[in-house]
Formats: C-alpha cells, sequence, structure tokens
C-alpha cells in the first residue's frame, strides 16, 4: 500500500510538473521580452485615468480611400414609399440614398466601398407576408441597381423578412448569387422572438450556407425590440423627458446598452445550442465589435447550459466583428480575443443629416496602434477575403 501511494504521488507530481511547464510556457509567450519590464496599468496608467473624450472624433492617419465599410445603412427611395404608403414612414432623410453625395462622403472619409445594409427600423415584427415580400424584392432591387451603377463602390446584403421563412427562402433564391450581393442581412431577434432557431427557418439557414453567403447579424429598432423591455428606458436610464418622439427614437440606455447585450444573447444562443456545429459552414458577421460576447465569452463557458460540442472560445472565430467598439484597448482587446483577421471595419454612418456617426471611421483603429500588416486586414483585408473580391 506505501509503495501504491508512494507510486501515486510521483505519478501526481509529474503530471503536475508538465502542466505547469506548459502554463509557464504560456505565460512566457505573452510576456515581454528577457530585459523589458511588463508595463503596469495601474492608477494614473489605466486607460479610464489618461482617455481623451470621444477618441473616434481624433483625426485619423492621412492617405487614399481604401476601406471597406461592412456596417452602414441606407434607405432606397422605393423601400421608404412602400414603408410611407402603409402607414410606418422611416425617419431617415432622403439624401441617405443620393448614391453620388454617399460617394464623395465616403472618400472624403478614407472609404473605397460600402456593403449597403437597411437600417434598424426595418419593418419585419409588424408586415404581412405580402407586404413584406413586397419590401424586401423592393430592397434587393435597388441594391442590385446601385452595384451595376457604382459597382466598385456598393456592395449590399440581402434583406429578407423574416417573420416569413417561407417568403424569405423565395427572395433569397431569387437574388442569391447576384452580383453585388454579397451577405445576408438578419435581425438578431424579432420583437423578442427567436425566429434564427425555429425549425421553420432552417431552409433558409441551410440556403445561405449552400450559397456561400455569410450573415451579417444587426438588432431591429422600436419598442418591440427593446433588450430587457423599459428596464433600459426608465427614469434612470438617462432619458430626456423633454425631448420629442423622433429624438428620443434610442431613449436610455436602449441602444448602448440594450444592443449590446441583444449581439452577446444572439451570439451565444448560436454557440450553445448548437446551431454553428449544425451549419458548419456557416459564417456571421456581429456588428457593434460583437457586443458584449468578447468579455463575458469566459463566463459562457463556464456557467452556462451547453449543447455546444466544443468549447466556447472554439467558436469565436465563427464570427467577423465590426470596429465599433469606440475606445481604442476595446478594440485591441477584441482582436487579442478572436484575431485581427477577424475583424472588420463597421461605421454604422447613415450619410443623412445629424446621422454621420463618425467622419473619421479610421481613427480608433489608428489609436490601437496596431501594425500595417494588421490595419490592413481590418480596413479592407478581411473583408476582400470574405466577400472573395479580387
Amino acid at each position: 500500500m506505501a509503495n501504491l501511494r508512494r507510486r501515486d504521488f510521483i505519478s501526481r507530481g509529474a503530471l503536475a510538473a508538465a502542466a505547469g511547464a506548459v502554463g509557464q510556457k504560456a505565460i512566457a509567450a505573452q510576456s515581454a521580452a528577457p530585459g523589458q519590464s511588463t508595463p503596469s496599468y495601474a492608477g494614473a496608467k489605466s486607460y479610464a485615468a489618461t482617455a481623451s473624450p470621444r477618441p473616434w472624433t481624433a483625426p485619423q492617419r492621412k492617405g487614399p480611400a481604401v476601406s471597406i465599410d461592412v456596417h452602414n445603412h441606407w434607405a432606397p427611395e422605393g423601400y421608404l414609399k412602400i414603408k410611407a404608403e402603409l402607414g410606418q414612414p422611416d425617419f431617415l432623410d432622403p439624401i441617405n440614398h443620393d448614391l453620388a453625395r454617399r460617394k464623395q462622403l465616403m472618400e472624403a472619409s478614407g472609404i473605397q466601398m460600402s456593403v449597403l445594409t437597411l437600417g434598424g427600423f426595418r419593418p419585419w415584427q409588424w408586415v404581412t407576408p405580402e407586404q413584406g415580400a413586397r419590401i424586401s424584392r423592393s430592397a434587393n432591387d435597388s441594391a442590385l441597381e446601385a452595384h451595376a451603377a457604382y459597382p466598385g463602390t456598393f456592395m449590399a446584403g440581402i434583406e429578407l423578412n423574416c417573420s416569413d421563412p417561407v417568403g424569405s427562402l423565395a427572395e433569397l433564391n431569387r437574388v442569391g448569387g447576384k452580383p453585388g450581393l454579397v451577405c445576408v442581412h438578419l435581425p438578431t431577434s424579432l420583437a423578442g422572438r427567436e425566429f434564427l432557431f425555429e425549425p421553420e427557418f432552417a431552409p433558409v439557414l441551410t440556403r445561405t450556407q449552400e450559397l456561400g453567403l455569410p450573415i451579417l447579424l444587426h438588432p431591429l429598432d422600436g419598442e418591440p425590440n427593446w433588450f430587457a423591455g423599459h428596464r433600459l428606458a426608465d427614469a434612470y436610464s438617462g432619458i430626456d423627458p423633454n425631448a420629442n418622439p423622433m429624438a428620443n427614437r434610442f431613449p436610455g440606455l436602449t441602444n448602448s446598452l440594450g444592443n449590446s447585450l441583444e449581439m452577446a444573447v444572439t451570439i451565444s444562443k448560436l454557440i450553445v445550442s448548437g446551431t454553428l456545429d449544425k451549419y458548419p459552414d456557416l459564417t456571421f458577421i456581429a456588428t457593434m465589435g460583437g457586443g458584449a460576447i468578447p468579455y463575458v465569452g469566459g463566463r459562457l463557458e463556464n456557467r452556462s447550459g451547453n449543447r455546444a460540442k466544443q468549447p466556447v472560445y472554439s467558436y469565436l472565430r465563427r464570427f467577423y466583428y465590426d470596429t465599433l467598439t469606440f475606445w481604442p484597448p476595446s478594440l485591441r482587446y477584441l482582436a487579442e480575443m478572436v484575431g485581427s483577421d477577424r475583424i472588420i471595419l463597421g461605421t454604422d454612418n447613415m450619410y443623412g443629416p445629424g446621422n454621420q456617426i463618425t467622419d473619421q471611421p479610421h481613427a480608433v483603429i489608428d489609436q490601437a496602434n496596431f501594425n500595417d500588416e494588421d490595419r490592413d486586414l481590418i480596413l479592407r483585408g478581411n473583408l476582400k477575403r470574405l466577400f472573395k473580391l479580387a
């Protein structure tokens, strides 16, 4: 018995030593080079103590228009007309679909090409199947016309009325594979309904995978789609009681925090539900930098019920993430988590009065101090690869 305990002790010691060696190698790989000290971020060296306000407005590096913007919105004329006819006018200014003007503004801010998608007030939660089919068909035809008129400037996401899976599949089959339509644009949820995971919607995901198109995820706006309901639109959420309805269409924390949580929930459900395992060749684009997911992924792996076949972190590179983190250290952290080859430029610009999120879209990328190779990947290289652009 003593010998058995001794052998067990030696065996466990060897295993511990091996594990320790592996751990030390991992730590060493992330440490500073010999002779250099690891930087401290304590107190006055923290970002919170050293940051400047609104870093996304700082002047960006000068250079020609080279980048590709995956996250910006438009409202083509036919789309606006149909919504108005149905009694739900869109708030976007008609100047938004002036393509020549958009092109000029893009080039002035360093953007060479944009992927056009409808805004957050897409009507899928309130349309009938017939109305939804009309709207998606009009939007997609307008996108095809925009690409034909400016093939080097505009591409687009395919718009589908996700409340109608049969109609969505029909429209996807109608336009899938046509020039300039490089992804499928879907909401994260539909007025609280998890349509992405419903069996009726599975044929749309299957067909999207067959077409080799990534799915660009963007939450819907409007009260039915507020994450956590009025909890993010209460008196403690920065509500301006004197604001008019148009100015307060994103009240309180419904957009800033709500959309970040909404994106994290959808990514998490795609992972833990086994959906990514079911569709192994389906790729997703997460707007808002993936929301909260880069920060909470470890807790998701440790604490949740999880039907995924692999650890949570192994699924993070099934997504591409736009750069809308607004703080440079947040963008660097995202790159450390998922890889610089999975980050793509997103601006959320709408090119209408009061709707330009930033006229320095590369500013945060520049301040994150990526090397030139990674910077080029983020600005254009990753999307050129994903969308198979020349």
